[in-house]
């Protein structure tokens, strides 16, 4: 199954705060295997924006270290299921490994906004 991933990040890890990231890690994937790699550019920070916009770039799926719980309803509502609580010290090609592996799993959520 096609699936379309996006981490939010910053210098090439993950960036810890969601909302605010300069760009997002977006990995196509088909079952277990990275189809392509590529680098979007976020659009300046609105509430509520987000969820919306990456819909209309066909993610399925967001890795993030946190992010508040009215953005994760707005994704899911989007139909993207959000994963929330890893550790951002990880390699984002780690984290995306880890969940076509279903070896990822979210943790505590490190938003504190």
């Amino acid at each position: 199954m096609k699936k379309i991933i996006a981490v939010p990040a910053d210098n090439g890890g993950v960036c810890v705060h969601f909302g605010h990231c300069p760009y997002f890690a977006v990995y196509v994937v088909d079952d277990q295997n990275i189809l392509e790699e590529r680098k979007l550019n976020a659009p300046p920070h609105q509430p509520g924006l987000l969820p919306a916009w990456l819909k209309e770039k066909e993610v399925t799926d967001i890795i993030a270290c946190g992010m508040g719980q009215r953005a994760i309803d707005l994704f899911n509502q989007s139909g993207i299921n959000v994963i929330v609580g890893v550790e951002p010290s990880k390699q984002i090609s780690t984290l995306v490994n880890e969940y076509l592996e279903g070896k990822l799993s979210g943790g505590g959520n490190y938003c504190d906004h």
